[in-house]
């Protein structure tokens, strides 16, 4: 029972009514440590192993979210590593690209450019006096986008819906000489400051929906021609202020019913617009003498040239192809602006206007951006077209 004396005798035990201990109190020989010192001791030494776990709570949780913005922050924030160096190394460039505009800018516009060199090209001798707009109708032996074939009676009422369907009279000027430029989408314009240049061209041509608006700088800011089809036409009314016309180009027979909606503000029906790929604009603010439809001749001349430099079996011109070859027909003198891909750097900029890198299109197979390459890289070498963006 010793032990058990001994046990207690650190125990302060008191009756909670009275105050008097509930057992009596033992002597023994060495004295008994005071309650208060035993207390002390256990808080002193809980107090220190409080604090230490909160010195290793603070610090894991410095190591935890130091290990998630290390991982997160990149996903939501992608380091833009390709024009964070791009852009600096080309500084000097640009500056050469602007003042190779800028001269070119300074000499009168020389008639006959265009159409006197590109006689010299045995690739391209079919590119010679093709009609720019349909203004009629007629037999056609190919199917669109290469003809109309089959789709006459929605193209008989797009052109009944417009006032004016061939040349308007600002592209008939006699004795005038016409200088082009048309603005591809490449990301190559991205930071050249080509804008007050590009405004001072006599028609600029754009296509589809590359904006203008925010990309003033790079791009200009007026439209002379903007070639569409419908699921591609800019859906935001501010990118056709400054626009001064429309041309549609037609893969399918619905295209021209789209045309005919847009122009005479009737709608389309419900099913009409279940056949389109996506959604498409319902209005553009211009005037019905603004609209055209782009001859499909133009697209299947572009075509026989390809083929030449390799086209692939079924594979169709892009859009800029046949655009540039639509220029050769209007204009004295063309250059090209955000033309060309280059493969082998694959995080640059696909289009001037967002951060989709090159890459991407080696997943394409609608186009033969290779055969196209060499066809544009012959009309900048013999002269026919100039690069302002040294791309091609």
């Amino acid at each position: 029972m010793k032990g058990i004396t001994v046990m207690m005798t650190h125990l302060s035990i008191e009756d909670p009514d009275d105050g008097c201990p509930l057992l009596p109190q033992t002597v023994g020989d060495a004295s008994p440590m005071p309650v208060f010192h035993r207390q002390y001791v256990v808080t002193k030494t809980d107090s220190r192993d409080f604090l230490s776990r909160n010195e290793n709570l603070a610090l894991s949780l410095l190591l935890l979210i130091g290990c998630y913005s290390a991982i997160l922050i990149p996903a939501y924030f992608p380091l833009d590593t390709g024009s964070s160096l791009s852009n600096d190394y080309q500084q000097p460039k640009d500056l050469v690209l602007l003042n190779h505009s800028a001269s070119l800018l300074s000499v009168p516009c020389q008639p006959h450019w265009c159409l006197n060199r590109l006689r010299t090209l045995a690739c391209c001798a079919n590119l010679l006096d093709i009609p720019v707009f349909v203004q009629a109708e007629r037999p056609w032996d190919l199917s669109p986008p290469q003809g109309l074939h089959g789709v006459e009676e929605h193209l008989a009422l797009a052109l009944a819906s417009l006032p004016q369907p061939g040349l308007p009279s600002w592209l008939k000027g006699e004795g005038s000489c016409r200088r082009c430029v048309v603005v591809g989408s490449g990301g190559v314009l991205h930071g050249t400051h080509l804008g007050s240049h590009i405004d001072q061209y006599d028609v600029i041509i754009r296509m589809n929906n590359a904006p203008v608006p925010g990309f003033e700088r790079d791009v200009g800011s007026r439209t002379t021609i903007r070639l569409v089809y419908p699921e591609a036409a800019p859906d935001s009314a501010i990118e056709y202020t400054k626009t001064t016309m429309v041309a549609v180009v037609v893969f399918k027979g619905l295209d021209l019913d789209w045309l005919t909606s847009v122009i005479t503000k009737q709608p389309l029906s419900f099913w009409s617009k279940l056949w389109f790929w996506r959604e498409v604009v319902e209005s553009i603010p211009l005037r019905p003498e603004n609209f055209r439809i782009l001859h499909p001749e133009i697209v299947h001349k572009a075509r026989q040239v390809l083929k030449k430099y390799g086209l692939k079996q079924g594979h169709m011109p892009t859009l800029g192809a046949s655009t540039v070859v639509m220029a050769l027909q209007l204009c004295d003198q063309v250059s090209l602006a955000g033309f060309g891909y280059d493969m082998q750097q694959p995080h640059a900029r696909l289009h001037y206007y967002e951060t989709i890198r090159m890459s991407v299109m080696k997943s394409q197979v609608v186009h033969d951006i290779s055969a196209e390459k060499l066809f544009l890289r012959d009309l900048v070498v013999s002269g026919v077209v100039i690069d302002l963006t040294g791309a091609i």
